[in-house]
């Protein structure tokens, strides 16, 4: 190595050399902001028409590209919703950090009323868990969608709090996440009733957070 070149400029040098790789022949290269037209299209598809009538056609059409776009990137609708169910799942929710249970607990209940309240969201979900009844893939998907996305953060609620003296440290996890996803899930997805009463996420807030620190 010359006198005074840092790893960083050896690096770079050598990559300067070194012949460009190139594709193989043939291979399809998948742009990425095509990728997304696609994802964004699969969720407005399925809320007008959903998943049952959904097409390929369809989704392509809506998103402005060809077929071709489209099972390039998965081999059937089913692959194609699946992936993204799953997406969900990998993305999770923001972690709350407010300093004490209660707090926590209410600024998690916002988010996930806005995002199960979303028209898209309340019209996409359920007819999903229609289909799942019917599909054991779908089934395992919507699973891992609903449950481990809140389970990542639930936990970490319930750990800090245990960290603060708030709720033992050996509180049943399973239980616990019951309690804190469990309320609002019934009453956004599965009621579906009108908008929620002035203060009723600050009173489930109050509530579930008595009953976790009562385990």
């Amino acid at each position: 190595m010359l006198v005074g070149m840092t790893n960083a400029d050896a690096t770079a040098s050598a990559s300067a050399k070194a012949p460009r790789r190139r594709a193989p022949a043939g291979a399809a290269v998948l742009r990425e902001d095509v990728t997304e037209a696609i994802r964004a299209a699969v969720f407005e598809e399925l809320a007008a028409v959903g998943y049952a009538r959904m097409s390929i056609e369809g989704i392509a059409r809506r998103a402005g590209v060809g077929k071709t776009a489209v099972y390039r990137r998965w081999r059937s609708k089913l692959h194609l919703v699946l992936d993204l169910v799953s997406a969900v799942a990998v993305q999770g929710l923001p972690a709350p950090d407010t300093g004490s249970l209660e707090g926590d607990l209410r600024l998690l209940y916002e988010v996930t009323s806005r995002a199960l309240r979303h028209p898209v969201a309340g019209q996409i979900i359920p007819d999903l868990q229609a289909e799942a009844a019917r599909n054991p893939d779908i089934a395992d998907a919507m699973q891992k969608a609903l449950r481990e996305g809140q389970q990542s953060v639930a936990s970490g609620i319930v750990a800090a709090a245990a960290e603060r003296g708030e709720v033992r440290a050996d509180v049943d996890q399973e239980l616990a996440l019951d309690l804190m996803s469990g309320p609002l899930y019934w009453r956004a997805v599965v009621v579906r009733g009108p908008k929620l009463p002035k203060g009723y996420l600050a009173g489930l807030a109050r509530a579930t957070a008595a009953a976790l620190k009562a385990l």
